[in-house]
């Protein structure tokens, strides 16, 4: 008896965006002032307000990197990007989340998100998708500092795994209430003093020699970082356009998961 094998057909490989008309996906940083969005093939669709309008004026569902109000969040996202996602297919969702606020977040951030139909949603340290949109180096200890409107976070990565953080409920919106520039500067020293004496490894000073990494709209502040390098006795590097690192990362982050080989065929 003579067996006739067939070949296999060859596995269908994915075109880069927006030439893959089969798949769709979708970067989100969730900011407590500002909602920033990235759609696969379109680039930057969003930079406004984190704002929605429940019919008695505004009111703001993300305060202090916490999700306050769910629903309104879902409601936010529908209104700017409902209709803008594809009408085949359901994207592929990647948000960027605090690192201090976990679980909380991620839960509620997958729950709003839900408005928009999407076929998976993958949550992303914030700071590590500021290293990615760097291109730092991720095998050595990497300290970010991300100075937001309403929130300032440190974090220590050490092979792209946050290793430590911390965080203090301030940023470049209170400097309109008259605190003062250096009250941010001064938080920022003395998160990453604490790290070092509680840090029982060398992965912070290992960090520091190395140089800190520099995100969020308040890299754009001299009064703020003007003093960095002094109190920390290394340099500090903004990376480009930092107040949009995040969403830049994510969407890189989203870039991978389409072209990954698990992905063939499936989507």
């Amino acid at each position: 008896m003579t067996v006739v094998r067939r070949p296999r057909p060859a596995p269908v490989r994915h075109r880069h965006w927006p030439l893959c008309r089969r798949c769709s996906g979708l970067a989100l940083d969730l900011g407590s002032a500002r909602t920033r969005a990235f759609i696969a093939g379109r680039g930057m669709v969003l930079d406004v307000p984190t704002v929605t309008f429940p019919g008695w004026g505004a009111v703001h569902p993300i305060q202090r990197g916490t999700i306050v109000d769910t629903p309104g969040t879902a409601r936010m996202l529908e209104r700017l990007l409902g209709h803008r996602m594809p009408r085949t297919g359901r994207p592929l969702v990647v948000v960027t989340s605090p690192v201090l606020d976990g679980p909380a977040f991620r839960a509620a951030a997958r729950t709003a998100v839900e408005v928009l139909r999407p076929r998976a949603v993958l949550t992303v340290p914030g700071a590590r998708a500021v290293a990615l949109a760097a291109g730092a180096d991720h095998v050595r200890p990497l300290l970010v500092v991300d100075i937001g409107a309403h929130l300032t976070e440190v974090v220590l990565l050490a092979d792209g795994a946050v290793t430590d953080a911390r965080r203090t409920a301030l940023g470049t919106a209170d400097l309109s209430d008259g605190t003062p520039p250096e009250l941010i500067t001064d938080a920022v020293v003395g998160m990453v003093t604490a790290m070092l004496r509680q840090d029982r490894t060398s992965l912070t000073r290992a960090a520091l020699r190395r140089g800190v990494l520099l995100a969020g709209g308040g890299a754009l502040r001299p009064d703020i970082t003007g003093g960095l390098p002094d109190g920390l006795n290394c340099a500090v590097q903004p990376v480009p356009s930092p107040h949009t690192a995040a969403v830049r990362g994510a969407a890189g982050l989203l870039a991978a998961a389409h072209h990954h080989p698990s992905a063939d065929g499936v989507l």
